[in-house]
């Protein structure tokens, strides 16, 4: 089959989260949260023949294509086909706990240039932006259907354009002429909106509003504190977690998330006693998130904003670790 997707920083991730030389080396397990086309989860089993792997991903059609790709590796490869927050929240009790966890939360090319789902503008394709395309609201729905004010405020935070109320505004205007309903169409009416200094930068105007749709759709970051948090949990001890980041809010995310597990108390100031265990629940193993080479981002330019963190479990982490860590 013919692979669309080059999986980011996996150099990176095969050192970082290697289980050569761990207790768990001779039989670990290892989830891929967002296993996509199979790339990472590919180069992990390739690389490690005693490792067992446990691909999820909400969408079934990229799946299928996991699928083919993996099928040589037989039993040392499964699947779910479900949300990770769902997943990880559900996680049965009697189910073996992961020695290493990843989380890549790009959006695979495959979704841009073959799903035919409305993820870029490249192509003249339906509003949909779904990656479970049977659930939720799509982008049409979010397009046609959102107060201008909150259009305008979720553009701004998911994508920190500066034209959100400009754009926000023309979107508002445009549908109370016709149904907004294609890529094409949209991406227009954003070019239009913003000022003519500002339609020939480095990127299309209408990049940042398309990603903060596609985050909004999706619900990421909403369902990015959930999972990391309960995907932890349920890391085994002594067992090694990456994330990897493709803008500032998930980064910011993942790093306040990750340091407040490194913390020896994370207690308000104002409590007088010590409630959330006074020991820290987590080693940082990437003080500093790793970024790709030069080379990397050369031969494959969607890895230039990546960025992976990883940790090792102590123990378990109580709700205390999750403050101030918001999803937006």
């Amino acid at each position: 089959m013919e692979i669309v997707h080059t999986p980011v920083l996996l150099n990176e991730c095969l050192e970082m989260l290697s289980p050569a030389g761990e207790p768990f080396e001779k039989d670990a397990f290892m989830i891929d949260s967002t296993l996509g086309e199979g790339g990472h989860s590919f180069n992990f089993l390739t690389k490690f023949p005693a490792l067992h792997i446990l691909g999820v991903d909400a969408d079934p059609v990229i799946q299928s294509r996991a699928r083919e790709r993996l099928e040589p590796f037989g039993e040392r490869m499964q699947f779910f086909n479900g949300w990770f927050n769902d997943f990880y929240r559900n996680y049965p009790a009697d189910m073996r706990k992961p020695n290493l966890i990843l989380f890549d939360l790009g959006i695979s090319v495959f979704h841009y240039e073959r799903s035919g789902r409305g993820f870029s503008f490249r192509h003249d394709e339906e509003l949909d932006m779904r990656l479970n395309p049977s659930a939720g609201e799509s982008a049409e729905d979010v397009v046609n259907g959102m107060d201008e004010k909150k259009l305008a405020d979720m553009i701004y935070l998911y994508s920190d354009e500066k034209y959100s109320r400009r754009i926000a505004s023309a979107i508002v205007a445009a549908r109370t002429q016709f149904r907004i309903t294609s890529t094409k169409t949209l991406a227009d009416i954003i070019y239009n909106a913003v000022p003519q200094n500002y339609r020939h930068g480095n990127i299309h105007p209408a990049t940042r509003t398309f990603q903060a749709i596609r985050i909004y759709v999706n619900g990421e970051l909403r369902r990015l504190v959930e999972a990391v948090h309960d995907a932890f949990n349920v890391l085994a001890p002594g067992g090694k977690l990456g994330v990897i980041t493709f803008h500032s809010i998930e980064d910011r995310i993942v790093k306040n998330y990750f340091r407040n597990l490194a913390k020896v108390c994370v207690c308000p100031p104002e409590r007088p006693v010590c409630t959330c265990g006074g020991h820290p629940c987590a080693e940082l193993l990437t003080k500093k998130p790793l970024a790709p080479t030069e080379t990397e981002v050369q031969e494959n330019s969607p890895s230039r904003s990546a960025k992976l963190r990883v940790v090792r479990k102590i123990c378990d982490a109580g709700q205390d670790r999750l403050r101030g860590v918001e999803a937006l």
